[in-house]
């Protein structure tokens, strides 16, 4: 289903049994760009609720879900099963794996999200470290964020910084360095506070938190 009013521009292919609803404008071509002149691809079931706009050069997946007005800029590779927030942008360059929940009000430019990742809701990754530096594309970059880590609420990720596999980041905790596979990270600074495997179910449910991943 394509709501009367969205707007899909020249050059999108669209997958079977998506739904696009009020408002939203797919394809819409970047500046400098022609109408159609790039293709954007979306898989089959996608939700794209309203006032979403995705710009056109982005490759997306099987089964993408927006929240209501989430923007997704050019040159975003997005893979299956993943879910982007209300108003969360996406800015060019970023390169997101399978399965990967980004929450209501996040940023990301120039990021590489793995598989199975978890970001809560407010995340900002940033990219530049000399903000506006004419050459920043040249220098430090965006983040990495490994498979099957979780990105607390309100957290705020400084430039070139890698979340390593498994990890944990706490809610509010800025992020100025690398943090290390399965580790529990948090503050400001943030720093190595214990071990994912230390972590326990307060509710009893598991012996032990994401007992469930392994």
């Amino acid at each position: 289903m394509i709501h009367e009013t969205a707007i899909i521009y020249p050059g999108v292919e669209l997958g079977e049994n998506c739904f696009i609803g009020e408002y939203v404008v797919i394809g819409y071509p970047p500046r400098g760009r022609r109408p159609g002149e790039l293709k954007t691809t979306i898989g089959k079931n996608a939700v794209i609720r309203p006032f979403t706009i995705i710009y056109a050069g982005t490759v997306i997946g099987d089964n993408f879900q927006t929240g209501k007005g989430a923007s997704i800029r050019e040159d975003n590779i997005i893979g299956d099963d993943v879910v982007v927030g209300t108003h969360s942008v996406l800015e060019h360059g970023n390169r997101i794996g399978n399965r990967v929940r980004i929450h209501s009000q996040c940023f990301l430019e120039l990021a590489t999200i793995e598989d199975d990742v978890f970001i809560g809701p407010g995340v900002i990754f940033t990219d530049d470290p000399h903000p506006p530096c004419p050459r920043y594309k040249e220098c430090v970059g965006g983040v990495t964020v490994r498979r099957l880590a979780k990105i607390g609420g309100g957290v705020l990720v400084l430039p070139g910084v890698t979340i390593g596999e498994g990890a944990l980041v706490g809610g509010g905790s800025v992020v100025t360095r690398d943090v290390p596979p399965f580790s529990v990270v948090y503050g400001n600074p943030a720093r190595v506070r214990k071990r994912i495997d230390e972590l326990e179910c307060f509710r009893g449910f598991y012996r032990r938190v994401y007992e469930w991943q392994e």
